[in-house]
């Protein structure tokens, strides 16, 4: 199940989500709500209305799941695996890491009413814009919807201790592992949960924070390795 970061949705995925379902994986890439284009009305939509939407197509399937989380949607899959720690085969963060209760995706982000709209790319680091040349931004801004404030503010809320019993993969790519690797050990707030994890592996993918643009076919082929562990 590909659940997408921020301004993307479901068909963000369509490049990874192909090569997946012909290598014989039922691929689920979701479309979260808000997210639809043309959407409008997103007040009350808030994080937890995303998480309850990915519950609700999970608790329609059968068998153990994988959630594949880019960015904020990686907050997205590891409170859904607090909620189903028993449904959920691994979590596959990409280039993003499970946040603690309590925090935020992201409250600096420029807001316009109850949205915010893909920001100028000044406004993001220059790691985070590796390899995205001109085309792909051009192609990325058209594509592009505005994200639910509420699912930016809200904080997260995590309860089941069971949630550190679910294998976790994070693909690294505008981070290096071992910056990670060297925050859990030093007991960084923000990793804390990475610390708590029973199974945590690292793949590599070094490029910006959009790699289903700048390296999908690599993408497809980390997120493969990640499920076969």
């Amino acid at each position: 199940m590909f659940i997408p970061g921020f301004w993307l949705d479901g068909d963000s995925w369509a490049p990874i989500t192909a090569t997946l379902a012909g290598a014989g994986h039922d691929v689920h890439p979701l479309t979260l709500p808000g997210k639809r284009r043309g959407d409008r009305d997103l007040a009350g939509i808030g994080l937890r209305t995303h998480v309850d939407a990915v519950l609700t197509v999970i608790d329609r399937l059968e068998g153990p799941v994988v959630l594949v989380g880019h960015s904020g949607g990686g907050t997205i899959a590891w409170a859904v695996a607090d909620a189903r720690p028993d449904r959920i085969a691994r979590v596959v963060l990409v280039d993003a890491l499970p946040m603690p209760s309590g925090t935020s995706i992201n409250t600096e982000l420029p807001t316009e009413g109850d949205a915010v709209p893909l920001p100028d790319w000044e406004r993001f680091e220059p790691e985070d814009l590796i390899d995205l040349d001109d085309a792909l931004r051009a192609r990325f801004r058209a594509m592009a919807v505005p994200e639910p404030k509420g699912v930016a503010h809200e904080p997260t809320t995590l309860s089941d201790e069971r949630r550190f019993t679910v294998p976790v993969t994070v693909i690294a790519c505008q981070f290096p592992a071992a910056l990670v690797q060297q925050a859990v050990e030093n007991g960084r707030d923000w990793a804390a949960e990475l610390a708590r994890i029973e199974q945590l592996s690292f793949i590599e993918l070094p490029t910006g924070h959009w790699p289903q643009l700048t390296k999908p076919v690599e993408l497809a082929a980390s997120i493969r390795t990640a499920v076969q562990h």
